[in-house]
């Protein structure tokens, strides 16, 4: 068999100016759409004048443990007018008489009770459409059973960020720091997320937010017809919504320190993984930009790796070109994400960059490989 010896020595070439334009396309993201983030100036909204009153919605299925610890934090918030709701979704535990205990201590603690229903039973969708209904407030603030507010300034951070024009606030709600491996990359993939939700919202172009620090009207949640048109899947009560409702000039971000909402970790690797599962899952009722935008960062930040691999392991000899392309892209991470990940709380990360960021593209790619299409049956 005679073989083009042309061919042979450009094959080499070739893959590293596939490794090249992997590269470049990572590097529009790292220096054009997260520098977004990196170089926003934080701002406090704790003086503002414009504090309109809130409603804060939780919604709780057996969450009697989660209540006890968390609750009163939300419930002690330093904020002019504003109600708590908690939304009983069916809860078999002693949720009901633990909300019962803290309403007699704080009477703008409001409980909204849900019986069992079959066709709705477990769905979040359901019972946080209830809870805006008996909302008195046009501001709603979302958050979950099992988050606690860094501060009692959480509020008027949240709340201060609507001026003229806005109908979403972006919050940001890292988890609690533990010891072990998994919590390291549950933390850095939450900081990844949130780089990019707020990078792009920065960029008036948002795509998401996340339902343990989200706000926004009430009014605007029925003129969206509220979750309609994707109440048949479990997740996507924030993601979804923002997504289908966000414009380019309808949203702010809050994420000064004392707005920060922090939240118990998944510890294992179990349940982690039917965690992220069940976000996949939602990410398919994206707007088509949006999930072309995120899988091109996405996937092409997995073949980046699988390529450099590739060529490395093919061509030991040119070792030095792909550890270059390497060192390349590190560096920019490094130059940017250090500034983001002192606003996001998760400085602590930046040593462990290259192992987190190796395995998160690869547990991630493959958890969405398997999962964007699977069924959801709960939202817990």
């Amino acid at each position: 068999m005679n073989i083009d010896l042309d061919i042979v020595i450009k094959i080499p070439y070739l893959l590293y100016g596939i490794l090249g334009i992997f590269l470049l396309i990572q590097l529009y993201y790292i220096l054009f759409v997260y520098s977004k983030l990196s170089s926003y100036k934080v701002k406090s909204y704790q003086d503002s004048t414009n504090l309109q009153p809130v409603s804060v919605l939780i919604c709780a299925h057996n969450e009697e443990e989660n209540l006890k610890q968390f609750l009163l934090g939300v419930l002690v918030q330093d904020y002019p007018n504003f109600e708590v709701i908690v939304v009983n979704d069916f809860s078999t535990d002693e949720t009901k008489w633990v909300l019962e205990d803290f309403k007699r201590q704080y009477p703008h603690l409001r409980i909204v009770d849900i019986k069992e229903h079959i066709k709705l039973k477990n769905s979040k969708k359901f019972a946080l459409t209830l809870g805006i209904k008996a909302a008195q407030h046009d501001v709603l603030i979302m958050t979950d059973a099992d988050c606690q507010p860094q501060s009692n300034q959480w509020l008027k951070e949240i709340a201060g960020a609507y001026s003229e024009g806005k109908e979403i606030v972006l919050g940001y709600s890292p988890y609690f720091k533990k010891s072990g491996f998994l919590n390291k990359l549950i933390r850095f993939e939450t900081a990844h997320t949130a780089m990019s939700y707020l990078s792009y919202a920065l960029k008036r172009n948002t795509y998401m937010g996340v339902g343990r620090n989200l706000s926004y009207l009430k009014a605007l949640f029925f003129k969206g017809k509220g979750f309609n048109a994707h109440m048949h899947i479990k997740s996507g009560d924030d993601d979804l919504f923002v997504n289908h409702n966000a414009t380019r000039h309808n949203v702010n971000i809050a994420i000064h320190p004392d707005a920060h909402v922090y939240s118990n970790p998944k510890e294992t690797w179990k349940s982690y993984y039917k965690q992220k599962a069940r976000h996949a899952g939602a990410s398919v009722l994206y707007k088509k930009s949006h999930q072309r935008m995120l899988g091109t960062q996405l996937v092409t930040a997995f073949l980046f790796y699988v390529m450099l691999m590739v060529c490395i392991a093919c061509y030991p000899s040119l070792w030095f070109v792909g550890v270059g392309i390497f060192f390349l892209r590190f560096i920019c991470q490094l130059i940017v994400f250090s500034s983001i990940y002192k606003k996001l709380a998760v400085k602590d990360l930046l040593a462990w960059l290259f192992i987190l960021d190796v395995f998160y593209y690869f547990y991630i790619c493959l958890n969405g490989l398997f999962n964007r299409k699977k069924k959801q049956k709960s939202w817990k």
